[in-house]
């Protein structure tokens, strides 16, 4: 199963705070997800929305990877020692549906 994982509540795009959450997620990223790992991702800005009519209330993403995991529930713990959590921010993971 693919999960995406956004992550949310960091001051970007303060160039300090990029390089050092980078840096830890790389290392933690080698060592706890290894070939789990899909699309390490980049930090992200919003760019705006489009829809037909009022578009829903926009979410604030700071950036994404993609990883592979057997269950939920096994993503979440190889997730639970995340760097960016340890900096303050919150992490989100959303299962990639296969259709």
């Amino acid at each position: 199963m693919r999960f995406l994982i956004t992550y949310h509540g960091m001051p970007y795009p303060q160039e300090e705070i990029i390089s050092a959450s980078r840096a830890a997620l790389r290392s933690w990223a080698d060592k706890s997800l290894g070939a789990a790992l899909v699309d390490f991702g980049a930090p992200l800005l919003l760019g705006g929305q489009l829809a037909r009519g009022e578009p829903v209330d926009a979410v604030d993403i700071d950036g994404y990877s993609i990883i592979e995991a057997r269950s939920l529930s096994d993503a979440r713990a190889v997730l639970a020692d995340h760097p960016y959590i340890a900096l303050g921010g919150t992490i989100q993971i959303n299962e990639c549906l296969e259709l």
